[in-house]
């Protein structure tokens, strides 16, 4: 029995004078699963995550949240889902406990529920302890913990998160991530925007590729990684990396070469054929092959074979959103 779904999108256009940051996009997100919106700064993401939640309205087109129409059931939409933007939406100068209880007022929470839901939040995201702490107070990880359960205080049935991990710390992100899947676990449709190519593969069922406001492709994880398994892959390193990467392009069968941290990543034609290559090229330089293995394609793989774009590239806006660069 097919699964419901949870969002169905039709041909959604977004102009803004000239520019067409959604351009015709249709997709659909099923009810309960995490759904990935990748794509690079820019692309349409959060124009898209907007349209979806009724903070702004589309050009053309049409799509349907939690069954209710975007546009002639806006009040009913916004009553089904939550809301994590890129930029904290809760207040500093307030506690937690009084940020919850705000943001329950404000959903329509029935009065005699709103501590006891507030208590089990603050529980399930680490912070009871700190309830009656300012915000303002909190490291950026918590805020953004505080930012979740503000949008989770009414039971939505469908949770929209914009770059969720953006310019976190490595434990902070860890820990969003695994709420994320226990959100999930627990029957909340997730809808996911991000740039960050490992965190769709970590946590998405299914994700959606946007590149200047169109869908390329919209797959799981492992079907994308399948669809480029003709690129195979050797990862080796070497005794020393200093002025290999040059020479290992000249080998025959590889097409393209990267290097990550003290290692070479090769894209082979035939790595039975490779393989002994490389073995003569350690012998005939001198060198130690210190690992050798052979890889399958990467989510990141996919993304650059199916949009073009260079994975530096896709490297370089981490780096700029870490800075607090902006995202589209």
């Amino acid at each position: 029995m097919p699964l419901e779904s949870a969002i169905e999108v039709s041909n959604l256009t977004k102009y803004y004078g000239d520019l067409c940051a959604v351009d015709h996009v249709n997709f659909e997100v099923k009810k309960g699963e995490i759904f990935g919106f990748l794509g690079p700064n820019g692309a349409g993401k959060t124009t898209t995550l907007r349209l979806l939640t009724g903070l702004t309205k589309p050009t053309s087109g049409s799509a349907k949240v939690a069954g209710h129409d975007i546009m002639a059931e806006s009040i009913k939409v916004r009553e089904c889902v939550g809301v994590v933007p890129e930029v904290s939406n809760i207040y500093d100068e307030m506690s937690a406990w009084d940020n919850l209880i705000f943001a329950s007022q404000l959903y329509g929470v029935p009065n005699d529920q709103r501590a006891e839901r507030a208590n089990e939040l603050l529980g399930l995201f680490g912070l009871y302890e700190r309830r009656m702490n300012r915000v303002g107070t909190f490291s950026r990880g918590m805020k953004r913990r505080m930012t979740i359960a503000a949008a989770l205080i009414h039971k939505p049935s469908i949770l929209f998160l914009d770059e969720p991990t953006t310019g976190l710390d490595v434990q902070s992100s860890r820990m969003i991530r695994n709420l994320i899947k226990e959100l999930n676990k627990s029957g909340s449709t997730v809808f996911l925007t991000t740039h960050y190519i490992e965190e769709a593969d970590q946590l998405c069922q299914r994700v959606a590729i946007i590149s200047q406001g169109r869908i390329v492709t919209v797959d799981s994880p492992e079907k994308l990684k399948v669809s480029v398994e003709k690129h195979q892959i050797i990862e080796v390193s070497f005794s020393q990396v200093e002025d290999l990467e040059r020479r290992l392009t000249d080998l025959n069968y590889v097409n393209k070469i990267t290097q990550v941290g003290d290692k070479f990543r090769l894209h082979v034609e035939n790595t039975s054929e490779a393989i002994p290559l490389l073995v003569d090229f350690a012998r005939e330089n001198e060198l130690k092959i210190m690992s050798i293995n052979t890889l399958k394609p990467s989510l990141e793989d996919a993304f650059v074979e199916i949009t073009g774009i260079a994975a530096e590239a896709m490297a370089s806006e981490k780096e700029q959103a870490k800075k607090g660069g902006n995202l589209g």
